[in-house]
């Protein structure tokens, strides 16, 4: 029996990936292209996360997203744009005193978490909705508006 799917990616993943690969894509540009490469693969959707080109480390730069999506867009592919929203929402708790926020710790306001996705007007995007505990050493939180 065959069945239809839709194939999604996630061409540099969320967190700390770049130090477990050097093939994770870091510049505006890279992410493009791998983007690019897997609606060429045969991938519907690709979930886009940016990261500082200085560092590889995840970001919520609006001007990297326009970069990033606007080279996508340019590059000819019919695919599904899903942008994250996912940063911004992270609580670690200090060891010194668990109801205080310790080192990691990310937390803004909705309207900051969106603002890449108000100026990029993706074809959807990904929001973690409600509060989840990840990896038993931190809970990703949504704040209210």
């Amino acid at each position: 029996m065959n069945y239809d799917v839709i194939i999604t990616c996630a061409v540099t993943g969320a967190g700390d990936t770049t130090s477990r690969s050097e093939l994770v894509p870091i510049t505006p540009r890279q992410v493009a292209d791998a983007a690019i490469e897997a609606a060429n693969a045969g991938a519907a959707v690709c979930h886009i996360h940016v990261r500082d080109p200085q560092t590889g480390q995840g970001s919520r730069d609006v001007a990297l997203f326009e970069e990033t999506l606007g080279l996508i867009r340019d590059g000819g592919v019919d695919m599904v744009i899903n942008l994250t929203a996912g940063m911004g929402g992270d609580w670690v708790p200090s060891e010194a005193d668990p109801s205080l926020p310790g080192p990691g710790t990310d937390m803004i306001g909705p309207e900051e978490r969106m603002a890449h996705v108000v100026a990029c007007k993706p074809d959807i995007c990904s929001l973690d909705c409600g509060t989840m505990n990840f990896s038993g050493d931190y809970t990703y939180i949504n704040t209210a508006p």
